[in-house]
């Protein structure tokens, strides 16, 4: 007791009253608990913190700064022959290289596929959930998600974390009984359809590059020289991203990895054609 009042300790009690409304205990009806929807999946956030005005409370006016530059290319399209997926695979955490050889492409089940844009531990948890309930839906009943509900489901997630600090750029790609789909999802909640997308630093570059060769009649190899080309030089002209070339093909029958070629010797023979 006296080493309570010497150090000033306030008991758990006292705290737990503080905190919450007289007769509140059960975990769900506390203000600071989240969830995305689901019956089973879901966060219980310490008592006393509320995520949203934490991250609010980091910025350069508070003399705090926690907001880490993000850097990755990664760009999907749609064509006849279904939909080619290429990613980088350089990894950065504000201006250090933390690894060359980062997966930016997450293998949600044989005929989905997710890339990753932002912050690696969000996309990589939420992205990996995405895949434990598609493949429960699977077994429930007896038949694939869709794309577009596997991305729906992806956006409810996000939108059920809004404002909490998650940093996330996906695109979800797949191929079901309405043919290839293709779908942006942020960490928003915003979901968007298109037939061509790209995240992340250097998205812009990737853009000019696919924009200038894209056709829904071309073939594979001419898709696969393009999707290649758009992330080398993209990698080229954006420090923070490197790497290789991670890229794959989403056909009727299933997605297959098409290569992994390193982009600084790719961006030399490209060179070599021009001139």
């Amino acid at each position: 007791m006296a080493l309570f009042d010497v150090s000033d300790f306030t008991r758990y009690s006292e705290l737990r009253r503080q905190i919450l409304p007289s007769g509140q205990t059960r975990l769900k009806e506390r203000t600071t608990h989240y969830s995305f929807g689901l019956k089973k999946q879901e966060f219980a956030v310490p008592l006393g913190v509320d995520p949203s005005m934490f991250i609010k409370s980091c910025n350069n006016e508070a003399g705090v700064d926690i907001e880490l530059d993000h850097g990755t290319t990664t760009l999907a399209f749609k064509f006849k022959h279904g939909v080619i997926v290429a990613v980088d695979s350089r990894a950065s955490a504000g201006k250090y290289i933390s690894s060359q050889d980062a997966k930016k492409v997450i293998e949600i089940n044989s005929y989905l596929l997710g890339t990753m844009s932002g912050s690696a531990a969000d996309c990589m948890y939420w992205e990996r959930l995405l895949a434990k309930e598609c493949r429960l839906y699977r077994l429930r009943n007896n038949h694939r998600i869709s794309v577009a509900a596997a991305s729906k489901l992806l956006a409810n997630m996000m939108l059920g974390y809004r404002g909490m600090g998650l940093s996330v750029g996906s695109m979800i790609c797949g191929w079901d009984k309405q043919g290839p789909g293709l779908y942006y999802v942020d960490e928003n909640g915003n979901r968007f359809s298109g037939q061509m997308f790209s995240t992340g630093s250097g998205n812009s570059y990737a853009y000019a590059v696919v924009d200038s060769g894209l056709r829904e009649d071309m073939t594979v190899e001419e898709a696969y020289d393009l999707g290649r080309r758009g992330i080398v030089y993209a990698t080229h002209r954006d420090a923070y991203s490197g790497g290789v070339v991670n890229m794959y093909h989403m056909m009727e029958d299933g997605w297959i990895k098409v290569c992994q070629d390193d982009v600084s010797q790719l961006i030399h023979l490209y060179k070599k054609e021009m001139f």
